[in-house]
């Protein structure tokens, strides 16, 4: 061998070493550091769950006193500011339970668009910028939508509230040579860059940026989270992220998102769904006895009623009496020989129809397995307020109950009698199997459906064929109201039937019928003629539809 080639063979191997090192190390400091994080995570959460379940109920004792009322909103931004700290310190942990569906970034990053304006501010210019034919990636859609909106704050901070932020989504492919440089994996991936034209980060300071805690602020304006947790979602997500910066020029963040081949998820932001409660019974499985009572108050304050256990063991004797239950709301992490996934496994024996919600403060792997929740659980993560575990309670019933329903369809052999008239129904709704079963039974009546899982598909799937529309409120995209207002702009005689735990949402609908989860094939039945009793359709043998001054109510 040459003299040279064994000089550059030598070289390659230190490089080669150093990079292993680097690479060793920093493994082994993720590794303490989620060890060291999940375990006060844990503790942390409850502790916040209490003091946060207690601030909502008290919040309802003092209605009308201003000053008290501020006082329990500042206490409980602070309980947002610690579970937002204990939440960034388990992405970097790379602990966080992640919840990932295909999604095309693009339409996500426009959707985003009016929430960065308004957290920006009127000073700093956004430009999105989307390339065409992008490709889809896997990804938790809330995490991301975090790390966007971290980056984003971040580029306004250094730009000190004035300058222009742009951020891009194009395909692009990680070469074997990058890759062994950078400690990535080589292959296709969608690319995020956030640009700024802020002040920089000088290049002594450049490996440290990802590091929790460190931050380039001022003491006291930031944790130094903000960029650790959006690296560690990246990195538990099979990602790269890399940082450009030049002094005085601004800085780019890239996030690389392995590229994904399925077809687009639809996701669900429960966010626009209403704050409601209900009657039926939940069994409330918590080994803290502080935030057992808390969760069981919120509960009762909702109107549900209620049954308590200290661990899953006690709860089993609970669902084994051959009690009522609609829903078991259990914590992950607790103590005892029978563990919470067990417990889920058991009770939907012994209940199939029993609807299962877990929670908790940190996941350990009981429901995650390689950072992923696993399919088919929902999760509930501490601390949660008042109005977001109403939402998530009606959410997780409303479906298992209409799945419940669904096992029970049956859809007659014969025809559909002669003095029916079929109607031909674009029916959206997310859930597949809702869909299908909703769909059979329109079907089974005499209809003929056209079925779509989005607001967006929906708008194309309408036509002037199309007679009667039925949604779904909660639906991924856009809220069904809207959806009903959008599709009427289009066609004013349309008819709506809205499909809904929302007993007053037919109030906001004018002209529409609401039948309330879980339905039957008569509920839809009945809704249909409710609608079509006084309307008629020109030119239709004896079909009818609305006249302009008898509209259903």
């Amino acid at each position: 061998m040459p003299e040279g080639d064994q000089f550059y063979g030598a070289g390659r191997d230190v490089t080669m070493r150093k990079n292993l090192e680097e690479q060793l190390r920093r493994s082994q400091k993720m590794e303490a550091l989620g060890q060291l994080t999940g375990g006060v995570a844990h503790d942390f959460n409850n502790l916040l769950q209490v003091i946060s379940g207690n601030l909502q109920l008290l919040n309802k004792e003092i209605a009308g006193n201003q000053r008290a009322e501020t006082r329990v909103q500042n206490a409980l931004m602070g309980v947002t500011r610690g579970s937002k700290l204990a939440s960034q310190l388990l992405a970097f942990g790379r602990r966080q339970p992640l919840e990932p569906k295909v999604i095309n970034v693009g339409r996500f990053l426009q959707g985003m668009d009016d929430m960065l304006r308004r957290t920006l501010g009127e000073e700093v210019e956004l430009e999105t910028v989307v390339s065409g034919g992008l490709w889809n990636t896997l990804i938790d859609p809330n995490q991301i939508e975090n790390a966007v909106l971290n980056l984003a704050i971040n580029a306004r901070d250094a730009m000190e509230g004035q300058g222009r932020l742009t951020i891009e989504a194009t395909n692009a492919s990680l070469d074997d040579v990058y890759a062994w440089r950078n400690d990535a994996t080589p292959g296709q991936y969608v690319l995020i860059a956030v640009t700024d034209t802020g002040s920089g980060i000088p290049p002594d300071v450049l490996d440290k940026v990802f590091d929790p805690f460190f931050s380039t602020k001022p003491e006291g304006k930031g944790t130094g989270l903000g960029l650790s947790m959006v690296y560690g979602l990246v990195k538990q997500s099979n990602g790269h992220i890399k940082l450009y910066s030049e002094v005085g020029h601004g800085t780019t963040v890239k996030i690389y998102l392995p590229r994904s081949h399925e077809a687009e998820d639809v996701v669900l932001d429960l966010r626009a769904a209403p704050v409601q409660g209900g009657t039926e019974t939940v069994l409330v499985v918590e080994d803290d006895d502080a935030v057992r009572e808390t969760t069981v108050s919120l509960l009762t304050d909702l109107g549900y009623r209620t049954l308590r256990a200290r661990d899953a063991a006690s709860a089993l004797t609970i669902i084994e009496s051959g009690a009522e239950i609609d829903l078991v709301f259990t914590d992950v992490v607790m103590p005892g020989p029978v563990r919470s996934p067990e417990l889920a496994r058991k009770a939907k024996e012994r209940l199939p129809g029993v609807a299962v919600l877990f929670t908790s403060g940190y996941t350990e792997n009981a429901i995650v397995h390689g950072g992923r929740l696993d399919a088919g659980v929902e999760l509930l993560p501490k601390p949660y307020a008042r109005e977001t575990l109403a939402r998530k309670i009606r959410h997780v019933l409303g479906n298992q109950q209409q799945r419940n329903a669904a096992t029970k369809v049956r859809v007659p052999e014969a025809a559909a009698p002669a003095e029916r008239k079929a109607l031909r129904i674009l029916l959206v709704e997310d859930d597949a199997l809702i869909r299908y079963s909703t769909a059979d039974m329109l079907e089974s009546l005499g209809h003929t459906v056209v079925g779509v899982g989005t607001g967006r598909q929906a708008m194309e799937a309408l036509s002037g064929e199309i007679d009667l529309l039925m949604t779904d409120l909660g639906l991924p995209d856009i809220n069904g109201l809207d959806l009903v207002k959008a599709c009427r702009d289009q066609r004013p005689d349309l008819l709506v039937v809205l499909a809904t735990g929302d007993h007053r949402a037919s109030e906001e609908a004018d002209g529409s019928v609401a039948v309330i989860k879980p339905y039957t094939s008569n509920d839809l039945e009945r809704a249909i003629k409710t609608l079509t009793r006084t309307w008629k359709k020109p030119g239709g043998p004896g079909f009818l539809f609305p006249s302009s001054d008898s509209r259903p109510t």
